[in-house]
């Protein structure tokens, strides 16, 4: 299993739910705390406002949710499937990511800062104006995704592959491009300044 950045364990949990049929469930402003989820179907479930803190989703599926307004702070995520899942305006920092699947992963906004998805496989996936300071993106799988208008300001990417990958406005301070693949990605004319400056270039 993959470590945090932190090299600090996942946080216990007291309570468990198992097997449950969450399918096209609706949450509005639940609070879980500490709970560990087991194989548990969230398909089709629409979340607004709820907070999850501290729990654990373990096979857990997110195909075609919708979260708003939802907290996700320093859960973890092992082998969770989130095809074509929308979150909009949710906050998971601090949250760990291990072995899932995220095909046409749809983020709108929020906070995503010091979220652990090293290795993830994120290819079309799409980031809106999402922060993501400081997160975990080493090895990531980033071929023709979408980061616009958001903030990787001192993420890890080393290793990432940001194929054909759109960065427009997004806020790249301590990209190293000697680390990463850039082939074909779309970015604006400051940030090609910002990157030929990390390459040593001198722009007049």
């Amino acid at each position: 299993m993959a470590e945090r950045r932190s090299g600090r364990p996942s946080p216990p949990t007291l309570t468990t739910i198992r097997s449950a049929d969450w399918d096209g469930r609706e949450l509005a402003g639940e609070v879980h705390r500490q709970v560990l989820f087991v194989d548990v179907d969230m398909t089709e479930a629409t979340d607004r406002g709820s907070s999850f803190e501290e729990c654990t989703f373990r096979d857990v599926r997110f195909n075609v949710s919708v979260h708003e307004d939802a907290l996700f702070a320093g859960c973890t995520f092992s082998r969770c499937s989130f095809f074509d899942a929308t979150f909009t305006g949710c906050k998971l920092t601090g949250s760990m990511f291990d072995g899932c699947s995220f095909g046409l992963l749809k983020v709108e906004g929020g906070d995503w800062s010091y979220a652990c998805l090293p290795g993830a496989d994120l290819r079309g996936s799409s980031f809106q104006g999402v922060r993501l300071r400081e997160a975990d993106l080493t090895g990531a799988r980033l071929e023709g995704a979408e980061i616009r208008a958001g903030d990787l300001s001192g993420a890890w990417l080393h290793g990432a592959d940001l194929t054909r990958c759109d960065l427009r406005g997004t806020e790249l301070t301590g990209l190293d491009p000697h680390t990463v693949t850039l082939d074909g990605a779309v970015i604006d004319l400051r940030q090609a300044a910002v990157l030929a400056a990390a390459l040593g270039l001198e722009v007049r």
